[in-house]
Formats: C-alpha cells, sequence, structure tokens
C-alpha cells in the first residue's frame, strides 16, 4: 500500500476530500519547499524578529519554549502562524512539572501523575492543560513519555517516565494519548526505541538499551504496541541504539550501536513492519551528542529522513542542515521517494488534525480567549488536587512527622537550588515551600559550615532538592561537597544527633546516596502546587496519599531502616 493510501488507515483516518487537499499540496511545492516541510525548528522565548526569521523559513513546524509573557507567547505564535503558507505544527513538550513553560498551567511531571495514581485526576488534568495548549495554538505534543524507570542512575528519564510497572505506564500512556488527540493534539510515545535501562543521558552520548529480544519484546514492545493499537499518531526515535535486535539481523562491530533515529532496521523493520505503525516518526533533537556523536552533521542529517525519520527535530544552523539535506537528494543518499513519503505523512498529520480547515483564529484563538483559559482558577485547583494527592512518604524511621513548631521550631536549612534548564535562567529556589514554613512560625536558618547544627542550635535539619530530570546533567546525586561545602562538610552527617528530614522536589532516588537518612520525602516536582502540597503532607494538614511509582530505597538493602 502507498503511503498515500495508508493515508486512510489508524492514525491518519483521512477521507477522500482530506487525501485531495495533501496531494494537491504536496503538488503545489516545490522540491526545495518539499525539504523544508521536513524541518521543526526550535523557538526559545518570543522575540518577534526570531520568530520571523524561523517563519520565513518555512518550515514544516516550530517547537516552542515559551517564555513568562501570555501576551508575548501569544504574539510570537500568532506572527509565525501567520506567515506560514502551509498550515504549521506548533509542537511542545508538553510534560509537566518545574520546566514547564511559566505562561501556562504548571501541572505536576508524569512521574508526580503516576504516584497520585488516579487515572481519571490524571485526564482531569491532562484535560485542563490540553485546553490552555489549544488556547496558545499548540497542536502536537512530544509526550507521553513512555521509558521505564529501571536505572536508578539516569538523571535524564527519573521524573519524566511514569515510573517502573509496565502496567501503570501503559494505563497512564493510554489516558495521555486518549486526552491529547481527544482535544485535536497529537501524541507521541517516545523515546523509541525505549530508555531507562542506561544511567547515560542520549543528550550526551548514544545510549543503549540492553534488553535481548524477548526481554524487549516483555517492556517496550508491549508498550508500544498497546500505543500504536490506541491509535497514537506519532513516535520519536531517539538517539539509543538496540544492539542485541541488531545482532539478530545479521549486524557487527559498531553498526550494531547505530542509534534509532538513523537505523532502517528499528524505525522500518522493527517499528513499521513488526509493530504495524503507520503514523509519523519524528526524530529527537538532532543538537544532541546522541547524534552528533555518531557521524558527521554533513552525514546524518539526510539519514535520519532515509532511514525512516518523517521530521526532521531542530538544527543549531537551520540554512546549514536545509543544504545537507538538499545535497543528501542531489547525491542519492536521500531519496526522492523517502522525500515524498515523509511530505506526504506530514501533510496526513496537519490533514487528520484539521489543520487545512480551520482558520487562523480557530488554529489560535483571539488573545483574550487565551486569558480566560490560561490558568482558568479551575485548572488550578485540578493541578493543586494532583500535587496534593502525589507526595510520597518513603520512610519515617525517627517518627519525626508531622512536624510542629513547638518541638521543630529552630530550622537550619541545606538547600541550593538547581540550575534552570537553560543558559541564563534562574536557578529553582522552593521559595513557597520555604516562606510556608516561615509563615507557620518555623524559623529558618542556612545551613553554616563553619558552624554545624546540634541539639543546642537546630531543632531539625532541612534538606531540600529541586533537581528534576532535565537534558545535559549526566548525574544527579546528592553533592556533599555542594550541599554541606568543604572537605568537613563532605563527611559530616548529623541525623543521629539532630531530627533531620531530606525532601526531594524531583530526582527521587536520593536515598541512594543516604541511605541512613531517617525521614525522606519524595514530592517530584518544583511547582507551586507540589511545594505547598509537601508543606501540607509534613505539618499534618493533609495526609500523604501516593503510592511510590518507583523504588525509592534506589536498590539499596539498608535504606529501608
Amino acid at each position: 500500500m502507498s503511503v498515500e493510501l495508508s493515508l486512510k488507515a489508524a492514525p491518519f483516518h483521512l477521507n477522500d476530500q482530506d487525501i485531495a487537499w495533501v496531494r494537491k499540496t504536496r503538488a503545489g511545492l516545490s522540491t526545495e519547499a518539499k525539504v523544508r516541510q521536513l524541518f521543526v525548528h526550535i523557538s526559545i522565548g518570543d522575540d518577534l524578529d526570531q520568530a520571523r526569521r524561523l517563519g520565513n523559513m518555512a518550515p514544516g513546524g516550530i517547537h516552542r519554549f515559551m517564555g513568562q509573557s501570555l501576551d508575548e507567547a501569544w504574539a510570537a505564535t500568532r506572527l509565525m502562524l501567520d506567515m506560514s503558507e502551509v498550515p504549521l505544527f506548533i509542537t511542545g513538550d508538553i510534560e509537566g512539572g518545574g520546566h514547564g513553560s511559566s505562561a501556562m498551567l504548571q501541572f505536576p511531571n508524569q512521574l508526580g501523575l503516576a504516584a497520585a495514581n488516579d487515572l481519571e485526576l490524571s485526564a482531569q488534568v491532562l484535560s485542563a492543560v490540553c485546553e490552555e495548549a489549544k488556547a496558545l495554538g499548540f497542536n502536537w505534543s512530544f509526550t507521553p513519555v513512555v521509558d521505564v524507570n529501571k536505572e536508578f542512575g539516569s538523571a535524564i528519564v527519573g521524573t519524566r517516565s511514569y515510573g517502573s510497572d509496565v502496567e501503570k505506564i501503559i494505563a497512564q500512556a493510554r489516558a495521555h494519548i486518549k486526552i491529547l488527540q481527544g482535544h485535536g493534539i497529537a501524541a507521541t510515545a517516545k523515546h523509541w526505541p525505549g530508555e531507562g535501562y542506561d544511567a547515560r543521558d542520549q543528550h550526551l552520548v548514544t545510549t543503549i538499551n540492553p534488553l535481548g529480544v524477548e526481554g524487549w519484546q516483555d517492556v517496550f514492545g508491549r508498550i508500544y504496541k498497546t500505543m500504536i493499537e490506541d491509535g497514537v499518531m506519532t513516535v520519536m526515535s531517539a538517539h539509543i541504539a538496540l544492539p542485541n535486535y541488531a545482532a539478530q539481523h545479521g549486524l557487527v562491530g559498531l553498526e550494531r550501536y547505530r542509534p534509532a533515529s538513523v537505523s532502517k532496521l528499528l524505525n522500518k523493520t522493527l517499528l513499521r513492519e513488526e509493530l504495524g505503525f503507520n503514523g509519523l516518526v519524528v526524530s529527537d533533537a538532532s543538537l544532541m551528542a546522541g547524534l552528533t556523536s555518531w557521524d558527521k552533521r554533513s552525514i546524518c542529517v539526510a539519514e535520519v529522513i532515509e532511514n525512516g525519520c518523517d521530521v526532521f527535530l531542530f538544527s543549531p544552523n537551520e540554512a546549514q542542515d536545509f543544504n545537507f539535506m538538499m545535497e543528501g537528494l542531489r547525491d542519492g543518499r536521500l531519496s526522492e521517494q523517502r522525500l515524498e513519503d515523509a511530505v506526504t505523512r506530514i501533510l496526513g498529520l496537519k490533514a487528520a488534525l484539521g489543520l487545512h480547515k480551520k482558520t487562523l483564529d480557530e488554529r489560535l484563538p483571539p488573545l483574550p480567549n487565551a486569558k480566560m483559559k490560561v490558568k482558568a482558577q479551575k485548572h488550578l485547583d485540578i493541578a493543586q488536587a494532583a500535587a496534593d494527592q502525589s507526595i510520597t512518604l518513603v520512610k519515617d524511621t525517627q517518627n519525626l512527622l508531622p512536624l510542629n513548631v513547638a518541638k521543630h521550631k529552630r530550622i537550619t536549612l541545606v538547600h541550593r537550588g538547581a540550575p534552570g534548564m537553560f543558559p541564563g535562567m534562574p536557578r529553582k529556589l522552593l521559595s513557597t515551600f520555604i516562606d510556608g514554613l516561615k509563615a507557620l512560625g518555623f524559623e529558618i536558618k542556612n545551613f553554616d559550615p563553619k558552624n554545624f547544627p546540634t541539639p543546642e542550635n537546630t531543632d531539625l535539619l532541612l534538606y531540600l532538592f529541586a533537581v528534576e530530570s532535565s537534558l545535559g546533567l549526566s548525574h544527579i546525586y546528592v553533592d556533599w561537597k555542594e550541599e554541606q561545602q568543604g572537605f568537613d562538610g563532605i563527611m559530616a552527617r548529623f541525623w543521629n544527633e539532630v531530627p533531620t528530614l531530606m525532601i526531594s522536589f524531583g530526582h527521587p532516588y536520593y536515598l541512594r546516596d543516604a541511605p541512613r537518612v531517617p525521614t525522606y520525602v519524595n514530592a517530584y516536582s518544583t511547582i507551586e502546587a507540589s511545594q505547598r502540597a509537601a508543606l501540607a503532607c509534613i505539618v499534618g494538614n493533609q495526609p500523604f496519599a501516593s503510592v511510590s511509582p518507583v523504588d525509592a530505597f534506589a536498590g539499596a538493602p539498608d535504606a529501608a531502616f
């Protein structure tokens, strides 16, 4: 069956009129214009000059990392849409957590929603998010993350996944896809062929899925097969190798470790032929070292499309990557057929989303409409309800909780915050939580490496961490030298003398580095709703109601004591 005919089938479900639009639009594009449709460029912030520059390139889509101002975010997206003759994809990583856009609702990340363990509540959260995303012009989300929280040392999977239980991952992901696509936003299952069994980050190195063929089928094969059967519109092919599957197909040496983003075997043979995926395949970000360390960019750009991806994600130099793609087409490394098939699927997805039938105001409602939707009180209430249900009391061997001012008034705080997602962004500090403690009458002083906490000067030692999974971190751990500053601080532990509480608003595995800390809480996200929820739980104003979606003891045999 031709790709054009396949648009009648799932997940596109196009009728004859829709396919006629795809055919007519494709025929009206020059070769150069078709190549431009392959690209989704990245837009960080809301500068109108940048928006105009990207719009002039006539790409297939633009990925939005919006700034804080709703007015400016709306204006930049409007300009991009207005400049596009072919309806434009507006894509986003709508994963939740502290790395979400501050211009719209902040809600618990995937691990927090998994901890809340309530599919109806997850659906309510996603419905609220979709209302806001639609009001801001998004029509394609690079979610859900369907990776598995297996390797405790992974800094990139952690809080972005739905945990370690495959059945729960499938259940949450199915709800996620149903809600997104029910609101006219394409969903994306990522990161193909499956992340979480390698402690490293594909932003920094080509990572490896080490599972054997049968083991992979039992985990990721089952996950992706279910997502495909549920009609997920897109899959993100990542810079992750599956060497045991490659070996089964006769590949040897380095070719066994070819990342999926440039692997015809993984994209075509495994994903399309064996699992039956008929939707659109988007590469993971081509800026990542998982791809750039594999081969020359001049080679990889065309290989991404030739070897099975339909969309090329992000460019450090958009003009250069366009030229690399054109060179690949001219010298035959990118075939005319692959270009035609990729553009057909791109236009098919746009038609499946109804973009070809919508006015500009339907694709991005007027600003007053967005202001009514974004951060509406009902949405904030739903996000708070999810956060309230997500806080996990992992252990309290000293019977410390709930805190009260009479017993724990003098608090020594260890809290360095966390770097922002992008360079130049301010550090993430847990001000809502800390200010809430002060408002309740607790006295807060910062850890002083020259004046250690003792029972005479401290009623409670409080460690707060604010590191959610994010690109480029390599490892997330308790950096004692950073937290307690200095040679003596590296080795000093105080919990046998001073009551001690450790709370992570992010990475769930700090007990790996501090197994003997007596009271430990996972709050999963730095968003204000999670800070308020954690505060309410530790002072006894609401119960800890979550179910840990991971082994929070991180495999440390002594951590439970």
